[in-house]
């Protein structure tokens, strides 16, 4: 069994959005668009800050689809079109979707966007990997852990271009992967673990 899954050290990170750009252009991700998103956490701004001064602090919080064990998305997918392969990745069939968008309003952690018009990219062609499918108007679309890549024993393009090495990407099956042995060693949180969802995606604090 495999079980893919990417773990962020919140130590690490320094919001620089690098993991949003390398996604986007690694996707061809239309403008307008991001499947990876770098939040501030406790903030109503980008880069605002927690405290008074001069005792600031500022912490951040990578966000992307949680590639979850129990998938809300798929749950309410009519067509069958969200579903969770044999690597444990959570994927879209764009043939198969239907746009309802039943799964981004179950999706708990609002990590998907929709097509509402024509994708527009700039500049006005393909820019991403040549191996990933462009999506259509009128479909979900979101993180697939570089699906592409993956399937061929690469990182997602998120990891690889991390400059301070906040994220670490593995398969949670092999209880002798980086990833497992962190996750067994340091303090560990999910999101809204209260849902049941089991996301495969955890932070190290």
């Amino acid at each position: 069994m495999t079980k893919l899954a990417i773990a962020i050290d919140t130590h690490r990170c320094i919001g620089c959005q690098t993991c949003s750009n390398a996604c986007k252009m690694q996707n061809s991700i239309p403008m307008g668009m991001l499947w990876t998103r770098t939040l501030t956490e406790d903030c109503d701004v980008q880069d605002g800050a927690v405290g008074q001064f001069p005792y600031l602090k500022r912490t951040y919080l990578p966000l992307a689809c949680q590639h979850c064990e129990n998938p809300a998305c798929m749950k309410v997918c009519p067509t069958g079109a969200t579903y969770k392969d044999d690597m444990g990745r959570v994927e879209v069939n764009y043939d198969k979707c239907i746009g309802c968008r039943m799964c981004m309003g179950a999706c708990p952690y609002n990590v998907r966007v929709f097509n509402w018009s024509e994708p527009r990219r700039e500049p006005d062609f393909k820019y991403g990997d040549a191996r990933v499918s462009l999506r259509p108007r009128g479909v979900v679309e979101k993180c697939t852990l570089c699906q592409e890549r993956t399937d061929n024993g690469e990182v997602p393009q998120c990891v690889a271009c991390c400059p301070t090495e906040a994220r670490i990407f593995g398969d949670l099956d092999d209880s002798q992967s980086r990833i497992s042995q962190l996750k067994r060693e340091r303090s560990v949180r999910v999101l809204l673990e209260d849902r049941g969802t089991a996301p495969q995606t955890f932070y190290f604090e």
